[in-house]
């Protein structure tokens, strides 16, 4: 079998393919065919830039997202079957409840991760698949989809009829979006061109503001929110920080996400206290969220949005084209049929 390395800062010449063994699944563990992977922005920041805020081992095999179907089953496993598509748990161990330092071994970090022809997994790490998703589709939930769904409902639960505020059109905004709209919500979404926002009018955003003609784009959410604010904001990356505590209502909550900003964004304490918002840190999440968002996923037959889809042996060049930032939705490898 076969599987894509990598290491911290290496470039993208550094992600180097190598053949080695099909493993065996231990007791409690299956093994799984993956069929695909999806790329998130952790991969940038491990193999280009260098940074991350877990442990990274040595030629880690790359990649925290993937699906695929279980081939074999180890002793002592109970609720997996041979023949059951899966997607597997970023958190292997975090199972439900606060995420805390005893949860953080992460695939794609201080786990081998899923870039890999074959992967035995612990079966409490994995869930179904919705039935109608393929394997393409299903790769591109456990970060960024889990992300959104944590963002939405891990803490303040987003309520028929509130309004919530999704930053431009990455990955986790684009999810968050759709899941607000299932949600029976009212999304203000921000952008930086027409034709973007007439995609995200097309997945259900009610309102959208182009920041590139309203710098100042708070205002306009206040606006259009009567002066009040919106319930929810999703901030992606922390640079915008400040204008997102602007846009939140008194009592709403502010799901903070990642470093994309590089952790170079600062925020007044009067800004942040004036703004009278609860602001919640998110680490993607726990299996039992993967688990409700799947179900949720498949009770509504929504469907993840996918930029583009590569072969396993084009996995550098689905690097590369992701590392550009101009994708609308998912990049996926698509390892087997």
């Amino acid at each position: 079998m076969k599987s894509y390395h990598m290491n911290m800062g290496a470039g993208l010449q550094g992600l180097v393919l190598r053949e080695h063994a099909r493993p065996e699944p231990g007791p409690g563990e299956v093994l799984v065919r993956v069929h695909a992977v999806s790329l998130n922005f952790r991969e940038i920041m491990i193999l280009i830039q260098g940074r991350y805020p877990l442990p990274v081992k040595p030629d880690v095999v790359a990649v925290s997202d993937g699906a695929g179907e279980v081939v074999a089953v180890g002793e002592r496993v109970t609720r997996t079957r041979v023949g059951d598509r899966v997607i597997a748990s970023i958190f292997p161990r975090w199972q439900d409840g606060p995420f805390g330092i005893a949860h953080a071994d992460q695939l794609g970090g201080s786990l081998d991760g899923m870039l890999t022809q074959y992967r035995a997994l612990n079966e409490d790490a994995l869930v179904p698949v919705p039935s109608h998703l393929s394997y393409e589709e299903a790769a591109t939930l456990p970060c960024a989809g889990v992300t959104a769904w944590n963002a939405l409902f891990g803490g303040k639960t987003v309520l028929p009829g509130e309004s919530v505020l999704t930053l431009g059109t990455g990955s986790v905004s684009l999810f968050a979006l759709q899941f607000a709209k299932m949600a029976g919500a009212r999304v203000i979404a921000t952008t930086s061109s027409g034709e973007k926002a007439q995609r995200l009018r097309a997945l259900g955003a009610d309102e959208v503001v182009n920041y590139r003609d309203l710098p100042q784009w708070a205002a306009e959410v206040r606006r259009l929110t009567g002066g009040r604010g919106v319930d929810h904001v999703v901030e992606v990356g922390g640079a915008t920080l400040a204008q997102s505590l602007q846009a939140c209502a008194m009592g709403g909550e502010l799901a903070l996400i990642g470093s994309v900003a590089g952790g170079g964004a600062a925020v007044e304490v009067n800004t942040l206290i004036a703004s009278g918002a609860s602001v919640r840190p998110i680490a993607v999440g726990s299996r039992a969220q993967l688990a409700n968002m799947a179900r949720a996923i498949g009770a509504n037959a929504a469907r993840p949005v996918i930029d583009r889809v590569f072969t396993f042996d084009q996995a550098p060049a689905a690097f590369a084209y992701y590392a550009e930032g101009k994708c609308f939705g998912k990049v996926v490898v698509k390892v087997s049929d």
